[in-house]
C-alpha cells in the first residue's frame, strides 16, 4: 500500500544511510522500525494514578451518614454556590 508521510529531514537521511549500508530498500527499514515499535507497545505504558489514600482503607467512610445537601452545606455554607 502506498502512503505519504512527513519525516524530519535528518531522520530520513539517517534511514536512507542505514538502508544503503545494509543493502535494503528504505521501505524495508521503515517497515522494520514500525514493526519494532508496534510489537513493544503495550497497555502497561498507560499512566495510572498513584494511590494517595490516607488512613485505613477498611475503615467506614465518615461521610456516608450525610446526604448530598448536608455535605454541600458543610462545604459551601452560606456562600450561595449551587
Amino acid at each position: 500500500m502506498k502512503t505519504t508521510i512527513d519525516i524530519h529531514d535528518e531522520l530520513l537521511a539517517r534511514a536512507k544511510r542505514h538502508a544503503a549500508e545494509t543493502g535494503r530498500p528504505l521501505r524495508a527499514v521503515v517497515e522494520e522500525g514500525l514493526r519494532r515499535v508496534l510489537s513493544t507497545s503495550t497497555l502497561r505504558d498507560r499512566y495510572t494514578l498513584p494511590d494517595l489514600r490516607a488512613g485505613d482503607a477498611r475503615a467506614p467512610d465518615p461521610l456516608e451518614r450525610f446526604s448530598w445537601p448536608e455535605l454541600r452545606e458543610m462545604i459551601y455554607g452560606d456562600s450561595g454556590v449551587r
